[in-house]
């Protein structure tokens, strides 16, 4: 009995421990998921444990994980992932779980491309911007570089053309610190290779890094005086292979245009023109003003609107890329091809020789393991772009030039153009220059190679590796031209048969015979045909010895590096390549991260000067202070950063307009013939003897002098930072402020006495010129997230940089304030307009004979004349009185304002820009009526004009073909306001994500997004896009807007 009870009491604790363990085995189950980042890519390596528990999994390459987890309805899985925030997941029974992990801010962590290198940010004691892919892909313009106006601060880019395949802008980094814009190009570096970015493609881009003070550029030595950008390509990285194609077909546009007269209003305004010099008798009698009034005889006496003739409404752009990333733990791989088709805006008529571009990318970048110390990086990427454009280059300028009655056009498939029936009019006719003239495709072809090797020597000392790059570039031109003379077409005139039929009457007369007949000039005939070819080819090498280790809380990094290249056909003494040596050191060291502390030096030689002059040397210095780190800022609730920073350092040039061994002897251009060499005005360049003597000996001509004591420019680069964070690192400020102070200048000589007959490209470069460069720059981004869901980044910033001329070469003026001398490079001179002149200026009220008392112009003058200011009182109005009356075309204000947003698949971006303090010079067709003789007539100049009746209102000066140069002056009244703000860029898009459909067919990502670029411009200049380049044979294509849709898709 004992033993029965003993018995039951073991089979219920038997049956008790097999409860226990079934509720336990129901509560424990496995987990699967997948953990990816805010754009759908799998995190590779991410930790994902149940809190307060032991064990855990990692996610493999597809970033799935599986975890077996104990209590599946109250669990809370913890994933976690360096440089992403952490997350807590609860289960609440679910055995499938999705997460995405956000990127966390973390300033120790972010690194930034230097020279030669890369760098904590933290630890950054230079001036150095920087934008990434995202940035540059929002923008659709074909040339990059247009993509960065707005979004790094010190730089300024303004795009004067929107000719496909030349949109390229001009850049400058922190102003102009030489005494001419062109000598203030900065130092482009693509993969640390001197190279063109502007027609690559985003896509291939990983990020572009603008250096800007002497602690950045220094280790360029004679290459940064005038700061560097440097683009860093993308590279694969470790993990499965990604396929990523985006495609986008959009449209072009002219931004804005000026408004151009019709036939009547400029056939009345030349009338008025004619009668205000004098002239008895009408240009265009009452008979023409009448059929130009009607409309009624459209062929004989047309009224074209050219632009709308001539230009098209849209042009189609379309651009797309495929790139392929990926790789193992030993080898990396970046594939990418991109093509881009421009159409142009000009009508080519079915002639099939308009404005067109198509451009070929192509990129390899490939990362190789040889074993766990040596890499190997080889590289090769180029451009092939194929530029069409007609022959007629001044077709935009005819455009603005031509009389609307010009030509009638394509008539019946014939071209025609009007007969020369007004006399003083010179006609301009846009069509039949273009029309059957063909025209010229260039082809360009641009390859690139890299090889990298990377040796780690952490057998000798911990951190010591050697590096060695090398490069080679080579380019090939074709150009094929393909055209016809006027007299090669057949152009027909049309006549009233009764002008041709020897009546001798008049149109208007009832026996006057209207029939229209043709006169027929030319002959239609084959195109000649042309060639021409060039070529490039340089390379580049670099070795050196680095240096990185950590002791305790000392941070340490060196380097000392040795380059050399050399540039093959260069446009002086093609026969003789240039070449260029340097030596590179830097060292780096920190301590605790808090204070920091920088040394670089550049020792380069360069082929322009003697020997004993040859090599320069350029030091930098630059401290840092992370003032957060300090113990007593631990416990402030103010800062979540604080860094002080600043250097100063000396960079050089030794470019003078491409002139090469500045210091050699005086130079001669031996055994040329008889107007061999000759220009335009046909100089004999031989001699001979004796009366009608036509045998010509050889001679020879002097070229530029030369300069032994010639030696480098050099400029003192002071700059001063700091950098701020505020509120969880939400809201980020950074300010600047630099200074460069240049001396020893490179310059010709512009103080020659006329009576030498010596000019400026003979004399020797001297070094004579000071110029003092000064700014700041300042920058805010706040960036949040409200829920999980909702993220935000808003950027705003602004750039200041004014220079001033210390010393050049100058005679002194008469006046002190015609100093060139103590203003702006670039500075814009001319008259002060005071007003128009009145009748009651004038003795007889219109006569010309000013009354006393008021300053005498040097020639002849009447009401509605400009009266310049008499700056000296001297009673003369005359050269003495000009002074400063604009700023330079480059702006000395910057401004950017960017923003950004994504919700679930949603995302948006925006990017404004704005320049301040420039000015636009206004010349020949716009200052002049008729650009003064009998050309175009824009509208503004006949609702401005000064009239009697108009007197009070008036903007410009009268219409009067005498007075036309005088009222053109250099003036206040010319050089206009260039300031404007525009809408750059915006982008609104939607992304899908994880859609089981797309998931079939292998689509991770399915992006679909509209773009657009130039949409909106506020400018007091509304005449044109106030970035584009106006002037006198003015060939430059108008700048463009575009509407873009495109779609990215990931696999």
């Amino acid at each position: 009995m004992n033993e029965l009870k003993q018995n039951n009491k073991r089979l219920w604790a038997l049956m008790f421990m097999m409860c226990s363990f079934l509720i336990s085995f129901a509560q424990q189950a496995v987990v699967t998921g997948e953990v990816k980042d805010a754009s759908n890519e799998p995190v590779i390596g991410a930790t994902v444990q149940v809190k307060n528990a032991g064990g855990g999994a990692i996610t493999d390459i597809d970033g799935n994980f599986r975890l077996s987890v104990p209590d599946v309805k109250n669990a809370i899985l913890v994933v976690s992932f360096i440089g992403y925030e952490t997350q807590e997941i609860p289960l609440n029974g679910k055995k499938q779980v999705k997460v995405v992990l956000q990127e966390q801010f973390n300033e120790l962590a972010e690194v930034t491309v230097v020279a030669y290198g890369v760098q904590k940010k933290e630890t950054l004691t230079g001036a150095i911007s920087s934008v990434k892919t995202d940035e540059l892909l929002v923008s659709p313009n074909a040339s990059v570089a247009n993509s960065l106006a707005g979004k790094i601060t010190g730089l300024s880019s303004v795009q004067g053309s929107g000719q496909p395949g030349a949109e390229d802008p001009k850049i400058f980094v922190r102003g102009v610190g030489s005494l001419t814009e062109s000598g203030a190009s900065p130092l482009i570096l693509v993969d640390g290779v001197e190279r063109s970015f502007f027609q690559m493609d985003p896509n291939e881009i990983e990020s572009i890094s603008v250096l800007k003070d002497a602690s950045a550029t220094a280790v360029f030595g004679v290459r940064g005086a005038n700061g560097v950008i440097l683009v860093t390509t993308r590279r694969g990285v470790e993990g499965k292979t990604k396929i990523s194609l985006s495609s986008s077909v959009g449209v072009q546009q002219i931004s804005n245009w000026v408004d151009y007269a019709d036939s009547y209003t400029y056939a009345t305004m030349y009338n008025e023109f004619e009668r205000n010099a004098g002239a008895t008798k009408d240009v265009f009698d009452a008979y023409a003003l009448e059929r130009f009034r009607l409309g009624d005889q459209p062929l004989l006496y047309p009224d074209m609107d050219w632009y709308d003739y001539m230009v098209k409404d849209a042009a189609v752009q379309t651009q797309h890329n495929l790139n392929i990333s990926g790789g193992t733990e030993r080898m990396r791989y970046f594939i990418s091809v991109g093509y881009l088709y421009q159409d142009g805006l000009m009508k080519d008529f079915g002639q099939g020789y308009g404005y067109k571009y198509s451009r070929y990318n192509y990129r390899t970048n490939l990362d190789y393991e040889i074993s766990k110390s040596t890499t190997l990086k080889l590289g090769i990427g180029g451009v092939v772009g194929d530029r069409q454009q007609p022959a007629d280059s001044r077709f935009w300028e005819n455009l603005g030039l031509a009389q609307p009655f010009a030509s009638p056009g394509l008539v019946d498939g014939k071209p025609m153009v009007t007969a020369p029936r007004f006399e003083k009019i010179i006609m301009v006719d846009p069509f039949t220059n273009i029309y059957g003239k063909g025209g010229s495709t260039v082809l360009n072809n641009t390859m690139n190679l890299d090889m990298h090797l990377v040796q780690k020597l952490d057998m000798l000392t911990k951190g010591l590796s050697v590096e060695v790059k090398a490069a080679y570039n080579t380019g090939y031109t074709f150009t094929k031209n393909r055209t016809r003379s006027s007299s090669q077409i057949e152009i027909w005139t049309p006549y009233y048969e009764g002008e041709v039929n020897g009546s001798g009457l008049l149109p208007g007369d009832p026996n006057f015979n209207d029939n229209v007949v043709y006169r027929i000039s030319g002959a239609n005939s084959k195109p000649g045909y042309s060639e021409s070819t060039g070529r490039s080819r340089d390379w580049y090498m670099e070795a050196s010895i680095r240096y990185a280790r950590k002791f305790g809380s000392h941070n340490v990094s060196a380097l000392l590096l040795y380059n050399q290249s050399k540039k093959y056909y260069p446009s002086q003494l093609p026969y003789l390549p240039t070449a260029y040596v340097g030596l590179v050191g830097r060292v780096t060291y920190d301590y605790k991260s808090r204070y920091l502390a920088e040394f670089n030096i550049g020792y380069n030689g360069s082929e322009n000067f003697a020997p004993d002059k040859r090599f320069g040397t350029f030091p930098a210095i630059s401290l840092g202070w992370v003032v957060t780190e300090e113990p007593f800022m631990k416990n402030q609730q103010v800062f979540d950063f604080l860094k002080v920073r600043g250097s100063m350092g000396l960079v050089g040039n030794d470019n003078m307009s491409s002139n090469r061994y500045l210091y050699l002897p005086d130079s001669y251009k031996v055994n040329l013939q008889y107007n061999e060499g000759g220009s335009w005005k046909e100089e004999q360049w031989g001699y001979n003897f004796g009366y009608e003597n036509n045998s010509w000996w050889k001679g020879s001509v002097e070229q530029r002098l030369g300069n032994k004591d010639v030696t480098w420019e050099t400029a003192l680069k002071q700059n001063y930072g700091v950098d701020m964070n505020f509120l969880d690192n939400r809201l980020k400020v950074t300010a600047e402020y630099f200074r460069e102070d240049r001396k020893d200048i490179l310059i010709s000589r512009k103080t020659i006495p006329s009576l030498t007959a010596l000019s400026s490209s003979l004399l020797p470069v001297v070094n004579m010129g000071k110029v003092k460069n000064q700014g700041y720059e300042l920058e805010v981004t706040w960036d949040d997230r409200i829920g999980n869901d909702f993220h935000y980044n808003i950027n705003a910033n602004m750039s200041y940089a004014k220079n001033k001329i210390v010393f050049q070469d100058e005679v002194e003026p008469n006046e002190p304030y015609l100093w060139r001398t103590g203003r702006e490079v670039g500075a814009q001179f001319g008259y002060v307009v005071e007003r128009f002149y009145g009748f009651d200026d004038f003795v007889n009220g219109k006569d010309g004979e000013l009354k006393e008392g008021l300053a005498k112009p040097q020639v002849p003058v009447y009401p509605g004349d400009i009266m310049y200011k008499d700056l000296n009182g001297d009673g003369v109005i005359d050269p003495d009185d000009q002074c400063q009356v604009g700023y330079p075309t480059r702006p000395n204000y910057t401004f950017g304002l960017n923003l950004s947003a994504d919700y679930k698949g949603f995302f948006f971006a925006m990017n404004w820009t704005g320049t301040a303090e420039r000015s636009i010079s206004l010349i020949d067709a716009f200052r002049r009526p008729f650009s003064g003789e009998s050309r175009g007539l824009m509208q503004f100049q006949v609702d401005g004009r000064w009239t009697p009746e108009t007197a009070a209102t008036a903007k410009y000066p009268r219409f009067s073909r005498t007075s036309s140069n005088y009222n053109s002056y250099n003036s206040d009244m010319w050089i206009v306001d260039g300031s404007y703000i525009k809408l750059k860029d915006v982008s609104i898009g939607y992304n899908f994500n994880d859609r089981p459909a797309l998931k079939k067919l292998g689509i991770s990502q399915l992006g679909v997004k509209l773009t657009g670029y130039n949409l909106l411009c506020f400018s007091p200049f509304d005449l044109m896009d106030p970035e584009f380049v106006i002037g006198w044979q003015n060939t430059k294509y108008p700048v463009t807007r575009i509407y873009n849709l495109g779609v990215n898709i990931t696999f």
